[in-house]
């Protein structure tokens, strides 16, 4: 039998952060299978699926820790492996940056029962202007009783300075 293991990972970047994760996984017969990592700052973070024979989680899970000797700070917590539900749809959001567009669409997904499947927002400034756009990219699960026009419809109303895309 085996267990899954969700990883978070941070620590200064630098490079060999990445081996030195992944050499502690193989060392202790595991499976990589599934990771977003990313520079943040002057951080390195990262969320990491793993998959271990339960006889070497607990040996897995202290030798991840012992990664701070080296800068990287691991937590593992347990899940199970579960097929996605529900119909997915890609929503991207464009927009001047401004405080609290995260909060807005999250709010506005909660409230349609919709679950935020991944995640990734950056700013970058506008092509004709010095000022920033704020853009998001979500992979979202929607219940069967909401459509893609609803979600669309829903999000379009959080401001008219937001540009809403969204695919299946």
């Amino acid at each position: 039998m085996t267990q899954h293991l969700v990883l978070t990972v941070i620590g200064d970047d630098r490079p060999g952060l990445v081996e030195a994760l992944s050499d502690v996984v193989v060392a202790h017969e595991g499976s990589w299978s599934e990771s977003r990592m990313a520079h943040l700052a002057d951080k390195f973070a990262g969320i990491v699926t793993v998959e271990v024979p339960r006889e070497q989680e607990q040996s897995l899970i202290q030798a991840l820790e012992a990664l701070s000797s080296v800068g990287l700070k691991v937590s593992a917590e347990k899940a199970s492996h579960v097929a996605k539900l529900g119909e997915s749809a890609m929503l991207s959001v464009m927009g001047n940056d401004r405080t609290g567009i995260i909060r807005e669409v999250s709010k506005t997904l909660s409230g349609l029962g919709a679950n935020v499947r991944d995640l990734n927002s950056y700013c970058e400034p506008a092509p004709m202007s010095s000022e920033m756009l704020f853009k998001a990219e979500l992979e979202i699960s929607l219940p069967d009783d909401v459509s893609i026009e609803t979600l669309e419809a829903a999000v379009e109303e959080i401001s008219s300075d937001l540009v809403v895309e969204i695919q299946k």
